[in-house]
């Protein structure tokens, strides 16, 4: 088995969509970026590659690359799930952390759950995601963005028993 850890933060700005999980939630700001800026998606890939030794999100799909630029992140999942995959794991648990200020997320959860399970093969009892805040304190705190942190195992292909 293997551990990857991965971590994203992104400025909240008007005039874009929120995009968490490949969802689209309703909220008056949305994540700056390259691409959709979906940290909680971005965290998970970098957890993804991280565990398999594959480098991470911004060595494969580079900020200053025009192809990328406002991506859905769920493709970028895809294409890193692709590789990792192709090396011969599966995936053993997702586990993340969401640290907004607003909106609520719970009413989301199961669909950001069932997205990112969904490109990554794996049932969704796998797959767990906590939104929390950061009680006020920082940047986080006053609301100026959305950080996540993930972490993932991984499990050789053939090992049924985890």
């Amino acid at each position: 088995m293997r551990i990857g850890i991965g971590y994203d933060i992104h400025p909240l700005v008007p005039g874009r969509p929120l995009i968490l999980g490949g969802l689209e939630i309703p909220c008056e700001k949305g994540l700056d970026g390259h691409s959709d800026a979906d940290v909680l998606t971005h965290a998970v890939i970098d957890a993804v590659l991280g565990a398999a030794g594959e480098g991470d999100i911004g060595h494969l799909f580079g900020a200053s690359d025009p192809r990328y630029q406002g991506v859905r992140s769920l493709r970028l999942l895809e294409e890193s799930w692709r590789r990792v995959k192709g090396k011969g794991f599966r995936i053993g648990n997702v586990d993340a952390t969401v640290v907004a200020e607003a909106p609520s997320l719970a009413p989301h959860l199961k669909a950001m759950v069932a997205n990112l399970a969904q490109v990554l093969d794996s049932e969704t009892a796998r797959v767990n995601i906590k939104p929390t805040t950061a009680k006020g304190l920082g940047p986080l705190g006053a609301g100026e963005g959305i950080a996540c942190l993930a972490v993932v195992l991984l499990v050789e292909a053939g090992d049924e028993g985890n």
